[in-house]
């Protein structure tokens, strides 16, 4: 019998689909999908079970979810499509930057909550970055989570550090991200307040960031504060 070679392609393109009851939104965020080389727009949706039906249908690498849609709003739609396709990769583009609704997105298993006022650079980077297994926040949306001075009852995924920090850098940028003051975290870690401005300082020439939003959102995306 003769054996023939089964070929399979992959697709390194990644495949999106869209959902929001504008469909002015959708329209501007589909065109930007269209623009991209690395990118293939594959469905658009109103709703958010038309949504949960379309990922039941073809194959989707990253869905970008409205919260306020009519029939099925963006939460149940992404806890509908992370429980029968939890390979999906869920964002949540909103206006919304409440506390309590951005815990329940991500509860809820998105890998992103990013607001509308997200520059089109920031949203490419956001979308790749989710799609290579990493989590994408809007810096407005960082601060809010950070906010209250607590850790978060958020996972965040781990992450190999790709700076070279000390123990004690990492520390402090842990306590920096929990929303502690420099005489608090120096009361915490029996060292002055200015040192721990000093190591503060250093932190945001290592990691190129130039405010403590800049440092949070590292502390988040790199999985020290959970």
């Amino acid at each position: 019998m003769e054996n023939k070679e089964q070929v399979v392609y992959f697709s390194s393109m990644i495949r999106i689909a869209l959902a929001d009851d504008h469909q002015l939104v959708l329209d501007g965020l589909k065109s930007l999908i269209k623009e991209r080389p690395e990118f293939e727009f594959v469905a658009e949706a109103n709703d958010g079970r038309r949504l949960v039906d379309v990922i039941n249908s073809v194959q989707i690498d990253v869905a970008l979810v409205d919260i306020d849609m009519p029939v099925m709003n963006g939460l149940q739609a992404i806890e509908s499509i992370k429980q029968s396709h939890p390979e999906v990769k869920c964002v949540a583009l909103t206006m919304h930057n409440e506390k309590g609704m951005i815990q329940k997105v991500v509860s809820a298993g998105a890998c992103g909550y990013l607001l509308k006022n997200i520059d089109q650079d920031d949203l490419v980077a956001a979308i790749i970055n989710v799609h290579e297994g990493g989590k994408s926040f809007s810096e407005e949306v960082t601060m809010t989570l950070a906010g209250s001075g607590g850790s978060e009852n958020i996972s965040f995924q781990n992450k190999t550090l790709q700076i070279d920090l000390t123990s004690r850098e990492i520390e402090i940028l842990k306590h920096i991200a929990q929303g502690y003051s420099n005489k608090e975290i120096g009361d915490l870690l029996f060292i002055s307040h200015r040192t721990v401005d000093t190591h503060r300082t250093n932190l945001m020439k290592k990691l190129e960031v130039h405010n403590i939003a800049g440092l949070i959102r590292y502390a988040l995306r790199s999985g020290l504060v959970e």
